[in-house]
C-alpha cells in the first residue's frame, strides 16, 4: 500500500522560486521607465533652451542679434530661469534635484544646448554608474 506524500509547503517553495525573477523584472521596468522619462524631459528642456536662444523672449536673443548683424553668435550660460525650466520639464524637479542647462561659449556654428540631471541615480545597482548621468543636447545651426 502506497502512502500519500505530504504536499504542505510546496506552494510557498514555488512562490520563492518565482518571486525573485518576478520582482527583479518589475524593478527593472520601473527603473528603465524612470530613466526614459528623465531622458525625454531633458530633451524637452534642451529644446526649450534652444527656443529661448533663437526667439529670445526674455532679452536673451543672442542668436537673433547675431543673425541680424551677420556675425557669429556668442551665446553662453543658462538661458532659462528656474521657473521656465520647471514649466518646460516639471518631472526633473522631483526628489529635490535641479537640472542644469548649459551653452558653452564657442562663437561658432552649430550652437549646442546641453541639459543634464546631476544627482540622478538608478534604483537598482545592476546598472553600475553608466546610466547615472543622463543628458540631452540640441544643436542650433547658424
Amino acid at each position: 500500500m502506497m502512502r500519500k506524500l505530504d504536499q504542505r509547503g510546496i506552494a510557498a517553495l514555488e512562490f520563492c522560486l518565482i518571486a525573485i525573477p518576478l520582482f527583479t523584472l518589475m524593478f527593472v521596468i520601473f527603473d528603465l521607465g524612470r530613466y526614459a522619462l528623465t531622458a525625454q524631459s531633458l530633451r524637452a528642456l534642451a529644446n526649450a533652451g534652444a527656443r529661448e536662444i533663437m526667439v529670445g523672449t526674455t532679452g536673451n536673443a543672442c542668436y537673433t542679434d547675431a543673425a541680424i548683424t551677420k556675425t557669429a553668435p556668442t551665446c553662453s550660460g543658462d538661458p532659462l530661469s528656474t521657473a521656465q525650466k520647471q514649466a518646460a520639464a516639471p518631472f526633473l524637479f522631483r526628489g529635490g534635484l535641479t537640472p542644469t542647462l548649459n551653452i558653452p561659449a564657442t562663437g561658432s556654428s552649430p550652437i549646442t544646448v546641453t541639459a543634464s540631471q546631476p544627482g540622478f541615480t538608478m534604483l537598482m545597482p545592476i546598472w553600475g554608474t553608466k546610466l547615472n548621468a543622463p543628458s540631452a543636447s540640441t544643436l542650433i545651426p547658424f
